[in-house]
């Protein structure tokens, strides 16, 4: 079902693309030798080059070459063996060369694919016109003084991935979910850590509205949105805007636009520059960039198992297409279940871990990555309630105290003797001493009242504290009011 936003002359179609600013993860900057290190002193991590001093020759770091190409490949596009660098020519403050060096004509990576998954579990294929390379301007704080604003050039020269989609996104959930699925894909290749807060990753979002059955109308940017939801927000709000636009009887032009995250609305920037607005010409310092093809297939024979094909696996395996997708949207939240199901039952392995598991996370506003109880304590757990240790009430107990204690589950089990009775001895001589106790519910029982079963399964298990193999305990019972 389409979806559409309704304005008063009826229904309106949206068109979404974005273009996402991905950082990449490399110890040097694009062209110079200087760290790139989040949160570092300001001006403490910048070269000649990142300063734009005269006569200094940007030199290309074949690390981020590779993490571009890797990226590329994990979104199923072109490695292009011949791509060209340009200069895109805009002049403000904190881009000190007065030009970014940049791709245009020939970007090293072309078209790809990626598909998206919505919350009906409905998927989606989003095109991707390109990948290219650029280098980062500098950073204006004009917060720091009354009358000035400063500038920071740590992040001048720092290598970015510009990834420009197909406009195949017609709702703010499919926006949402694009971006969610670039953000995982470059998190598990290892090319870019994702993280918005810090600004590692933000996208441009490009939105227009139609008609059914009409062409595309003009666009308007919304610029550098810092989050998947803001994204989400910004899509809905600058949609609804130029509904209202058009409904007025008045046109949309094209401009740049910033998302008020506080007020939910867009507000006008600057008109939208088209290329010839930047002068782009080749960048006479760098010679075109060749690769060998060895070389991408090098890269490709090394890339990691990616979410796709990860989340397949894993329903192989027995789990439901919904914990498959779960437990695979982050990278460390897989390795951390394959490490607790390895040799294990994966159904068993992954009920725990979407349930208790991260219902602790959650409850202690911890993540996986800094877990309250580790990867081989819950193997350990789970080890014990497939031996019929503990039964999986006791098994709950024995995790939260876990999670108090940080202590191993078969030390609190003997600590507390919470192991499982599974003698059936034992068993019939409590279920024995419940019905001597209870005669006159006996007597109903095997009168016909067949609901008194869950009462004396019950007692049974309260006299024995919860440590009656529920099983057998069944099994007894039975057995005993049979007669």
């Amino acid at each position: 079902m389409t979806y559409t936003i309704d304005g008063r002359t009826g229904p309106w179609e949206l068109v979404i693309g974005l273009e996402i600013h991905a950082q990449v993860i490399s110890q040097a900057k694009l062209f110079s030798g200087a760290a790139t290190e989040f949160g570092a002193s300001p001006n403490s991590q910048v070269s000649f080059i990142d300063a734009g001093f005269p006569g200094m020759l940007p030199v290309i770091n074949e690390e981020c070459v590779a993490q571009a190409v890797r990226t590329g490949l994990g979104l199923n596009a072109q490695v292009n063996l011949w791509s060209r660098f340009d200069r895109k020519n805009y002049f403000y403050a904190d881009l000190p060369q007065g030009y970014q060096i940049s791709q245009f004509a020939h970007p090293i990576i072309g078209e790809g694919a990626v598909e998206i998954t919505l919350a009906d579990g409905a998927t989606k294929t989003i095109g991707i016109t390109r990948l290219h390379l650029e280098q980062d301007a500098g950073k204006s704080l004009h917060d720091q003084h009354a009358t000035k604003s400063f500038i920071d050039l740590n992040r001048s020269g720092v290598a970015l991935m510009e990834i420009v989609s197909e406009p195949d996104m017609r709702s703010p959930e499919e926006a949402g979910a694009y971006l969610t699925k670039i953000r995982q894909i470059l998190r598990y290749l290892g090319t870019c850590d994702g993280n918005m807060d810090e600004g590692s990753m933000r996208a441009d979002v490009n939105v227009s509205v139609r008609k059914a059955g009409e062409g595309f109308r003009t666009r308007c940017e919304v610029k550098n949105v810092n989050s998947i939801r803001y994204v989400m927000q910004a899509v809905e709000a600058e949609a609804r805007r130029q509904i209202e636009v058009w409904e007025a009887g008045e046109e949309v032009f094209q401009e740049t636009r910033l998302f008020d995250t506080a007020r939910g609305v867009t507000r006008s920037m600057r008109s939208k520059e088209d290329a010839h607005d930047y002068r782009y010409f080749p960048e006479p310092d760098l010679p075109p960039l060749v690769l060998e093809q060895d070389w991408v297939a090098s890269l490709k024979a090394a890339l990691p198992e990616l979410p796709d094909v990860r989340r397949a696996r894993y329903v192989a395996m027995g789990l439901s297409p919904y914990d498959a997708h779960v437990l695979t949207l982050e990278k460390e939240t897989a390795i951390f279940f394959e490490t607790v199901a390895k040799g294990r039952d994966a159904k068993l392995a992954a009920n725990w871990v979407t349930g208790d598991f991260f219902a602790a996370l959650n409850r202690m506003k911890r993540d996986v990555s800094d877990p309250p109880v580790t990867a081989e304590n819950l193997s350990a757990l789970l080890d014990l309630i497939s031996d019929k240790t503990l039964s999986g009430s006791l098994a709950k107990q024995v995790f939260e105290a876990m999670l108090e204690t940080g202590k191993a589950p078969g030390e609190i089990v003997e600590e507390r003797g919470l192991k499982q009775v599974t003698d059936t001895g034992a068993i019939e001589a409590v279920v024995a001493q419940v019905m001597a106790a209870n005669a006159d519910k006996v007597a109903e029982y095997r009168s016909g009242k067949d609901k008194l079963f869950g009462f004396f399964v019950g007692q049974t298990m309260k006299a024995m504290q919860g440590k009656g193999n529920p099983a057998l305990v069944n099994e007894v019972v039975k057995k005993l009011l049979a007669g």
